[in-house]
């Protein structure tokens, strides 16, 4: 919380001196770059980025046949909602799953167990299939990232 205080002193002390030297008009810009400054050298650590997990895998997505059956966590499958099956990844796991050809990407839940196949690596949800673009073409290929469970 101090930190917090001394950097807006720090920018409000900036400013000031801005509006001194160049006018009002540029003060603003260059509050708005310091700002900028500031957010961007709070990343998350090195140590944190690398534990992230990122694969490439097989995704298929589940058919409208099961709507409304239960899944192995015991929720109840919906298409509409933004979640997926995958063999080992803990429920409640989020999993970005992005599509290489477009770039598009989507956070889901892991809810349920499956595909039960060693070719395909996680089954979507209707929504998330429809979100990334790849409903309507059975199979492709994704990228999965996710954060390792930690105890």
């Amino acid at each position: 919380m101090k930190y917090c205080l001394l950097l807006c002193g720090m920018l409000m002390s900036f400013v000031g001196f801005a509006q001194e030297t160049t006018g009002d008009q540029g003060a603003g810009t260059i509050a708005n770059n310091v700002h900028k400054t500031a957010l961007n050298n709070t990343k998350v650590s090195d140590e944190d980025e690398s534990e992230l997990i990122s694969k490439t895998v097989l995704a298929t997505y589940y058919h409208r046949k099961f709507e409304g059956r239960k899944t192995t966590s015991g929720v109840r499958y919906r298409r509409k909602k933004l979640t997926a099956a995958h063999l080992t990844l803990p429920f409640g796991t989020i999993v970005t799953v992005t599509n290489p050809e477009n770039g598009k990407s989507v956070d889901v839940e892991i809810n349920d167990r499956g595909p039960h196949s060693k070719k395909f690596k996680i089954d979507l949800s209707e929504a998330a299939a429809k979100e990334i673009g790849i409903f309507g073409k059975g199979v492709a290929r994704v990228e999965i990232s996710y954060l390792p469970e930690t105890e």
